[in-house]
């Protein structure tokens, strides 16, 4: 089985390695399941949509739910990447960790009163509206403030974009965004509102796409009705095209940052605002890891099993969407693979990370990376079955740190009150 190759993530002489650091090292120090991410693969991801979108006037707002971990949010503002936000809590890690409240728009369909005060409060670019209803609320709180909340509404544009139907979200049937001609009353409606300024107008299709063409799509969409409504003389100086942008997870090639930042370019020809981008998955997605050890091997009539001792309360991904993640040991083996099942440790049938998969010869007290874990995977962990959550580090060239501490047994009580 040939070691393959993930960004940063390289086999060197037989050992897997981050940017510079040989894994063991990490898995030796910090104990497993740990979470290892490389800042050299986030600020490439970041150098790449820049390079491709060229002298297109644009903002990066990272998506903050696919990773919140303060060490990736503080290189974020370093990079001067802003922020896409669903919460307030995510607004204010976002803020704790250095990136300007002028530099984050506020997504989600299910935004709170108090959600909404708190982005006004804290002067947010714009809240990306999904109803009616949202865009009174919005109003009604920044004039009861004494200030004007910038807006934009988001689009449905009920384009198919060819992923896994949970993470769809541009077809009429999902829950996101408003229909075109809906959302042309609702901007009409808004010009006359004191409470709010005009700022853009936005659309998210959905996420992990692999084919870019559904996004180009709806690019060339959005850049018509935002024409329909600079002609009709409401201002749009924002395009938010949302994220979406799939990773290499197992043999899938999406286009890269920079490929479809250069398509972006092309379809945009003499656009004259600023462009918003909220990539996540396509910034993270690559640059983690998660490591764990192997437990035992099983044999239950024909199959294998080789059990973790990460399992899906530490990474969700495929239990809940069928998600195949590579994993590699550590430590290369050149002997013959076999096939078999890779699983974890939770009370679940659907606690499987690899199922038939062929790997090389695991044996109890291996270690091995989950690769392609950046995204959605610490975001998503839980305590289910009692399981304190992982530890987080991160490599920069040949050094790495601890940069979210393991939860203790202790942590999972913690905060529960007792009976007086």
């Amino acid at each position: 089985m040939s070691r393959i190759q993930l960004g940063t993530y390289a086999d060197r002489n037989g050992v897997l390695h981050g940017e510079s650091v040989d894994l063991r090292e990490i898995a030796d120090r910090f104990g497993t399941p740990t979470y290892v991410y490389s800042a050299g693969a986030i600020r490439e991801a970041i150098a790449g949509y820049r390079k491709g979108l060229g002298t297109v006037p644009h903002r990066i707002c990272y998506s903050v739910k696919a990773n919140p971990c303060q060490a990736i949010l503080r290189i974020m503002a370093r990079e001067g990447v802003g922020a896409d936000l669903t919460s307030v809590g995510e607004m204010k890690a976002a803020l704790h960790a250095g990136i300007p409240a002028e530099q984050m728009v506020f997504s989600g369909v299910g935004k709170r009163r108090d959600e909404i005060e708190a982005g006004i409060e804290a002067g947010i670019l714009m809240f990306n509206l999904e109803s009616p209803a949202e865009l009174e609320c919005v109003d009604e709180i920044a004039q009861r403030l004494g200030k004007r909340a910038g807006i934009a509404v988001r689009i449905n544009p009920n384009i198919n974009p060819q992923t896994h139907p949970k993470i769809s979200t541009g077809l009429s049937k999902n829950k996101f965004g408003i229909p075109t001609d809906q959302a042309i009353d609702l901007y009409r409606r808004a010009q006359h509102m004191p409470g709010v300024e005009i700022r853009g107008i936005a659309c998210h299709i959905g996420s992990s796409l692999i084919d870019s063409g559904p996004l180009l799509e709806a690019c060339t969409l959005m850049l018509g009705l935002r024409k329909r409504l600079i002609d009709d003389g409401i201002p749009i100086p924002y395009l938010d095209l949302g994220g979406g942008l799939g990773i290499q997870y197992h043999k899938e090639v999406p286009d890269s940052p920079q490929r479809y930042g250069e398509r972006l370019r092309e379809r945009l020809g003499d656009f004259d605002g600023t462009l918003i981008l909220e990539p996540g998955r396509s910034l993270v997605g690559n640059a983690g890891v998660l490591l764990s050890t192997v437990l035992y091997r099983k044999v239950n009539g024909e199959r294998t099993f080789v059990i973790l001792d990460a399992g899906m309360n530490d990474l969700i991904r495929p239990a809940m969407y069928g998600a195949e993640h590579e994993i590699l040991p550590l430590r290369a083996d050149e002997g013959p693979t076999e096939v078999v099942d890779v699983v974890g440790p939770i009370c679940e049938t659907s606690d499987t990370f690899v199922s038939q998969g062929e790997l090389p010869r695991l044996e109890p007290g291996d270690r091995v990376a989950i690769l392609s874990a950046g995204a959605y995977g610490m975001a998503m962990a839980s305590q289910y079955n009692g399981r304190p959550r992982p530890a987080e580090v991160l490599i920069e060239g040949n050094r790495f740190r601890l940069v979210r501490k393991r939860e203790s047994i202790e942590d999972l009580w913690r905060l529960d009150i007792e009976e007086e």
